[in-house]
């Protein structure tokens, strides 16, 4: 849909979001950034409590990139069968520790460019990492922060990179982490996919969508 919302309207919706959810932050459960890159990774097209469930035995076993490099595909893929895609993520995971092990001193990078170039991670899971372990300016966009963002009225993109572009403009540096946070909370609780919310919703009177699910 076409935004009709002023970009004083759309920056009030962002101050609005940041005061709903004050202090969000992920919800996936790590130790360290390395433990941050698989838990990610293991997250796609699979909810972080399953994906919390999983790694909660998972780290207590294998923690660290020389851990993980250590595995065959099919051990690591019996670890994580409680995932989806759970043979392509164990090759990918596996493959991407030794490229850590051996390049990069065991450390995960801290540039997209460095972690897109690992097996398995997409600009998504990279701008994830970005933002939670380096605390860097960007915007990761999943379905929930891309649906939300429609609805709300604070992109048109027709692409998770459209999206990213708009959101990255509209938002300052110092609220992108949480930001990010925000909108797939919002998405969650209240925007949902199917059947939202929007009489509960604190965000209703400037929102474009209102009345129309």
């Amino acid at each position: 849909m076409t935004s009709r919302l002023s970009k004083a309207q759309k920056r009030r919706i962002i101050e609005l979001l940041s005061g709903l959810y004050p202090g969000a932050s992920t919800d996936l459960r790590f130790g360290s950034t390395f433990q941050l890159l698989v838990a990610v990774m293991l997250s796609a097209q699979c909810t972080d409590r399953q994906v919390n469930k999983v790694t909660e035995k998972l780290f207590q076993i294998y923690s660290s990139p020389e851990d993980f490099a250590g595995l065959k595909e099919e051990e690591l893929a019996r670890e994580i069968k409680g995932v989806g895609l759970y043979r392509n993520k164990s090759k990918n995971i596996v493959k991407a520790s030794r490229l850590l092990v051996e390049n990069h001193h065991s450390e995960v990078p801290k540039t997209r460019d460095e972690l897109e170039s690992l097996p398995g991670v997409g600009r998504k899971t990279a701008n994830v990492v970005l933002n939670v372990a380096f605390s860097a300016p960007v915007m990761p966009v999943d379905t929930h922060v891309f649906r939300v963002s429609h609805r709300l009225g604070l992109s048109a993109g027709k692409t998770p990179e459209a999206v990213e572009k708009d959101l990255t403009a509209l938002i300052s540096a110092d609220l992108m982490g949480v930001m990010h946070h925000c909108l797939i909370f919002h998405g969650r609780r209240v925007c949902r996919a199917r059947s939202p919310l929007c009489g509960e919703c604190s965000l209703a009177e400037l929102c474009p969508s209102k009345g129309l699910y």
